[in-house]
């Protein structure tokens, strides 16, 4: 009997990545996503084990990262969901903070709320943090259960839930018994202060459960035709969890694929002190940092436009992928994105119809792909369409030609990319020139070298498994939950056992939801100086003790802001504790034997065509050493190695890029 197997599936915009590891062989496979992903994540999966040789039946682990609930978001196809709210606050969703998307834009709109006002219904309650003042009455919740008109999903935010939960449980407990659709309570979500946001996060939460829910109903039963189990899936916060745990806490998986990809590319570290992830795929462009071997993560985001505020990956993303569309705006200037072909009808050098320039077609344009590059199951490209359409676009921008208007494509997608970049890295008091560079996805090792030169980054990595390195890394990421709750005082006046007794209760939340032993329990902790309005989240190690916890956040704030204030009171705000079993990353084994290029092909560098060696990165030899201009292909991607840099391959494959012509090369 052969040797159990594992399998990561991710779903992108454009292609859907499969990982299969057996008998330690890595077998890779990229097919177009589907309109239901669950068809073309099945699809994947016997494309990879057909090329393997493996019989699906004997895949024992099968993990799984999606963008079911970011698409739901994103394009306002998530549950008819309803809110239950305090007397006086059922407008919390649309007055929001004052704060402002762009802030001299005054014709900026916010996006509308995902419950209207016509389906927010409220009810005489109070509660304080410290008890309730008004309880609930049951009568008065079956009352707005009659009335409901015919929602799929109910989400209940009354005030101060997060401290004093006990007329929210009520009100649950009833909607639950008259109702037969999903419930969910703000103290089940997020037991954190801050009414708009946890207000919106439980609306969140509401909204994409039903089709969260469907669609791992769907892939549960297309992956049981093949025998294989239900799928263990990635969540926002870089961990895994089971299929029924996910359904209870939709809202965290809205970052579920590229946190995937920077658990994947934290494999990649070593040598440095800390990296850049970059993942380019064929809609977006993800950047996150991984520190000292810790990837960044925030329990504050914005997706699509709503406050989220659940654990996950710090991770900045631009509409800037290999499918973005170029195009002309009012004032003469070319743009790219964020609007972008997808996988229907995809680039026009795809052939399915596809009639706009994208950054896909400036690439073959340039060279930097081939007529003959595959780029999943079998997909080639046509290049005198892409030339067509990047022609017509150089007529729109008053350029000389294609070549002219695909080097402003090319150009103008680094850019939007070098600002995320700077974004993640020096709005946040780091210098990008201190990190690595760690490139993947379908298009990021094509930009990588001329964005890292950009930022004057010397060194720039690209795993053998960079065209689906995020569903790599879900094969190597850890089981994770999270629990935290709001405990706001003067860290002077708090007393350390009673912390010790709620992160104990904490620590007993995480506990219970594990599925598996060798549980591990961090702890941290949300601290500001009074009167500040933000917090900063700080590791705790141990025991909690007063002294040492406030002398650490001086030095965080410092660090992080700039400044401390030493003889400004510390407040602890909010309690955090992570439980997560540790799983094993998959042995990369890399087999090449050849140091000499398979071809050539003529690609723009420094201002004109030269003719280019192209290697198959895949049969390429451990330490072969290369100097640029250069192109790889294989594993789903390809690179560009630019003038002025070299590459070598270690043992699992991995290019070490490095270069010397820093501050631009085209």
């Amino acid at each position: 009997m052969s040797t159990p197997s594992q399998v990561g599936v991710d779903v992108g915009g454009t292609f859907t990545d499969v990982v299969l590891v057996a008998e330690g062989t890595v077998t890779t496979a990229k097919v177009p996503t589907t309109d239901d992903q669950s068809v073309g994540v099945v699809h994947g999966i016997d494309v990879a084990c057909k090329q393997a040789g493996v019989e699906p039946a004997n895949i024992k682990q099968f993990r799984h990262a999606m963008t079911v609930a970011t698409n739901a978001m994103l394009e306002d196809t998530g549950a008819k969901t309803a809110l239950v709210t305090t007397a006086g606050f059922r407008d919390v969703l649309e007055i929001g903070r004052q704060d402002r998307p762009a802030l001299y834009d005054h014709s900026v709109k916010r996006p509308e709320p995902l419950v209207p006002a016509e389906r927010r219904y409220e009810l005489d309650e109070r509660a304080t943090p410290d008890g309730i003042e008004t309880p609930v009455d049951p009568d008065d919740v079956r009352d707005i259960a009659a009335s409901l008109n015919e929602p799929e999903s109910v989400a209940i935010s009354f005030l101060h839930a997060y401290a004093t939960p006990e007329n929210e449980k009520v009100a649950a407990d009833v909607l639950r018994e008259e109702l037969d659709i999903p419930v969910v309570a703000s103290h089940e979500t997020l037991t954190e202060f801050r009414e708009y946001e946890r207000t919106s996060t439980t609306v969140v939460d509401a909204y994409v459960t039903p089709t969260i829910a469907a669609y791992l109903d769907h892939l549960t039963e297309r992956a049981a035709d093949r025998h294989l189990d239900p799928p263990a899936v990635m969540q926002s916060n870089g961990g895994i969890t089971d299929s029924d745990t996910l359904t209870e806490h939709a809202v965290t998986t809205v970052l579920s694929g590229p946190a995937a990809g920077v658990v994947g590319a934290s494999l990649f570290e070593s040598g440095h002190d800390g990296i850049i992830t970059f993942d380019m795929g064929g809609t977006s462009s993800d950047v996150g940092l991984v520190c000292d071997g810790d990837i960044e993560r925030t329990s504050e985001a914005t997706i699509a436009g709503y406050p989220v505020h659940v654990p996950m990956v710090d991770i900045e993303t631009v509409g800037a992928g290999g499918g973005s569309i170029a195009w002309v705006d009012d004032g003469g200037a070319l743009r790219v994105g964020p609007k972008s072909a997808g996988a229907k009808p995809g680039p026009a050098c795809y052939g399915h119809g596809g009639d706009k320039p994208t950054v896909t077609d400036a690439n073959l344009v340039l060279g930097y792909l081939g007529a003959d590059t595959e780029l999943g199951e079998g997909l080639t490209l046509d290049k005198s369409v892409a030339h067509d359409v990047v022609s017509d676009l150089a007529t729109e921008a008053d350029l000389t030609d294609a070549v002219a208007a695909a080097r402003g494509v090319h150009r103008v997608a680094n850019a939007t990319m070098a600002r995320t970049i700077r974004t993640a890295t020096v709005e946040r008091g780091d210098d990008p020139r201190e990190f690595g560079l760690v490139a993947f996805g379908g298009a990021g090792p094509m930009h990588a070298a001329t964005l890292a030169a950009d930022l004057g980054i010397e060194s720039v990595r690209v795993p053998r498994a960079s065209g689906v390195l995020s569903a790599l890394g879900l094969l190597a990421a850890d089981e994770r939950h999270d629990s935290s709750r709001t405990f706001r005082g003067t860290l002077a006046d708090l007393d350390n056992a009673a912390i010790e007794e709620r992160y104990t209760d904490l620590e007993e939340a995480v506990g219970t939801t594990s599925t598996t032993d060798g549980l591990s329990i961090t702890r941290q902790a949300d601290l500001r100086y009074a009167g500040q309005s933000y917090e900063l989240t700080i590791d705790i190690s141990g025991t909690f003790d007063r002294d040492a916890v406030e002398a650490r956040f001086h030095d965080a704030h410092e660090r992080v802001r700039g400044y401390r204030l030493d003889e400004k009171h510390v407040e602890l705000v909010t309690l955090r504790v992570t439980g997560s079993v540790s799983n094993p990353a998959p042995e990369l084994a890399h087999n090449g034997k050849e140091d000499m290029p398979v071809g050539s092909r003529e690609a723009f560098f420094d201002g004109e065509f030269r003719e280019t060696p192209v290697y198959d990165r895949m049969t390429l030899a451990p330490e072969t050493a290369v100097d640029g201009p250069a192109l790889f292909e294989g594993g789903e991607s390809t690179v560009v190695l630019p003038p002025g840099w070299t590459a070598t391959v270690d043992d699992a494959g991995t290019l070490h890029m490095h270069g010397t012509q820093l501050g631009g090369n085209r």
